[in-house]
C-alpha cells in the first residue's frame, strides 16, 4: 500500500463526514463556508450526466459513494465505483444498500491503472483525485479509454492562502499535486480525441470533457 493509499483507507470515516450528510447546526454553517468547492462539484457532476437513464457511470476514486449512489437513485442502468481503500469502498457499498441502489452499484477496490479497458462507460467522474497524481495526462488518457460520452474532473487551484494551506496540511501526509488553467489546459491540448471546457469554482476548476465520436 503506497502513501496515498494508506492515508485515503485510514481517512475513510473522516472524509465520509466532510460531506456532511447529517443535518446539524455545525454542518448548515460549516457547508456554505468551507465545503462549497466539495458541494459545487458534487452538484455539477450529478446534473451534467444527463441523460442518465438507462447509462452506464464510472466514479474513479469513489471514496464513501455519495456520486456513485445519488447517479444510481437518477435512473443509471449501472454505475461502477473504483477506490484503492478499501475503507471507503465499505462505506460506499454500506451507502448503496441503505439507498436501495445495490442492484445499480458495484464497488472495487482496485488501481484504476489496473481497471481493464474491455468496457466503456457513458460517463466518468473523477473528483478529489487528481490533487494526488503526479502525472495528470497518463490519468487522463486512462479515463478517454474508459469512456464514450463525457469525463468530469476537479482539479485544485493552485496559489492563494487556502492552496498554502493545503501544501502545509499534506505536507508529511501523502504527495499533492496543484494546477493553474493554464497547467490543465496544456495537458489537456496533447489529446485530438476531446473538447474541453474549465470553470474555476471556489478552490478547484471544474472540468469537463466531450469525447469525439469516430
Amino acid at each position: 500500500m503506497n502513501q496515498v493509499e494508506k492515508f485515503f483507507d485510514e481517512y475513510a470515516h473522516d472524509f465520509n463526514a466532510i460531506y456532511g450528510t447529517k443535518q446539524s447546526i455545525v454542518n448548515t454553517i460549516a457547508n456554505p463556508l468551507f465545503r462549497k468547492s466539495m458541494w459545487k462539484r458534487y452538484e455539477k457532476s450529478i446534473q451534467n450526466s444527463d441523460p442518465i437513464d438507462g447509462k452506464t457511470a464510472l466514479d474513479i476514486g469513489c471514496g464513501p459513494g455519495h456520486y456513485s449512489v445519488a447517479l444510481a437513485k437518477k435512473g443509471a442502468a449501472k454505475v461502477t465505483g473504483v477506490d484503492f481503500a478499501k475503507n471507503m469502498i465499505d462505506i460506499a457499498t454500506e451507502r448503496a444498500k441503505a439507498g436501495g441502489v445495490a442492484d445499480k452499484c458495484e464497488f472495487i477496490v482496485a488501481d484504476i491503472f489496473d481497471f481493464p479497458a474491455d468496457t466503456k462507460f457513458n460517463y466518468s467522474i473523477v473528483m478529489g483525485v487528481m490533487d494526488y497524481i503526479e502525472n495528470p495526462a497518463t490519468m487522463i488518457e486512462k479515463v478517454i479509454s474508459l469512456t464514450s460520452d463525457k469525463a468530469f474532473f476537479s482539479f485544485p487551484i493552485d496559489g492563494g492562502l487556502l492552496a498554502y494551506q493545503r501544501k502545509i496540511r499534506y505536507k508529511k501526509r501523502c504527495p499533492l499535486f496543484l494546477y493553474t488553467e493554464k497547467s490543465i489546459a496544456d495537458v489537456l491540448n496533447q489529446f485530438d480525441n476531446i473538447e474541453f471546457s474549465i470553470e474555476k469554482i471556489s478552490r478547484d476548476f471544474f472540468v469537463t470533457l466531450s469525447i469525439k465520436q469516430g
